[in-house]
């Protein structure tokens, strides 16, 4: 076990199109209205999964994607993460396939929601923008329960189902399924991008 109390996480497939759960809403990512959130992708919380292997190369592949798209959309892209404690400074930078840039918004959270008592976030909502694009880990702690809080302020939040990992496919399954009960949409990268571009022309 790490200092952190996270154990290594062991490899395992993310989920496909055919593996969702059932949805139980229809909503439709627009870009005129969605905000990218890109939870926790720091060295830190990255390290535990085993490199150049799934989860983490699809997370991050991804991950990339989704910002890149929603960039090029003009979509806006926030950072969400934790402070550092004692961590070394290496370890609480974004990995750096998803450095921030220029006009990305960076938000300290201090729970596991990153809308949570987090004044930045209020920006985003008074913009008129309704609508939150989840990636990132862990996907049963601080992705969903942004989701959560985001549906509790009349936000739709889409969890995208392979660009969030988890300790566990257990884990990341239980998550998805549990935000398409109560908060969120679970797309894939894929079903979401399609639908971003769909809704743009």
């Amino acid at each position: 076990m790490s200092a952190s109390g996270i154990e290594p996480i062991e490899p395992y497939r993310l989920p496909a199109e055919g593996e969702l759960p059932v949805q139980r809403v229809a909503w439709t990512p627009e870009p005129g209205r969605a905000v990218l959130l890109i939870h926790d992708m720091r060295e830190h919380f990255l390290r535990f999964f085993p490199a150049g292997r799934d989860p983490l190369a699809t997370l991050v592949a991804n991950t990339v994607r989704l910002r890149e798209a929603c960039a090029a959309a003009g979509i806006p892209v926030v950072f969400a993460a934790q402070p550092g404690g004692e961590e070394l400074e290496p370890d609480r930078a974004i990995v750096p396939e998803l450095a921030p840039r220029p006009g990305d918004k960076v938000l300290t959270k201090r729970r596991h929601s990153a809308f949570h008592r987090t004044p930045p976030a209020d920006v985003l909502w008074q913009t008129g923008r309704d609508q939150v694009i989840v990636c990132g880990v862990y996907a049963h702690i601080g992705c969903l329960t942004s989701c959560v809080e985001a549906f509790s302020r009349d936000v739709q939040a889409f969890l995208v189902a392979d660009a969030v990992a988890d300790f566990s496919p257990e884990k990341h399954r239980a998550a998805l399924m549990l935000a398409a009960e109560v908060c969120a949409m679970t797309p894939t990268t894929d079903q979401l991008l399609r639908a971003l571009a769909e809704a743009a022309r």
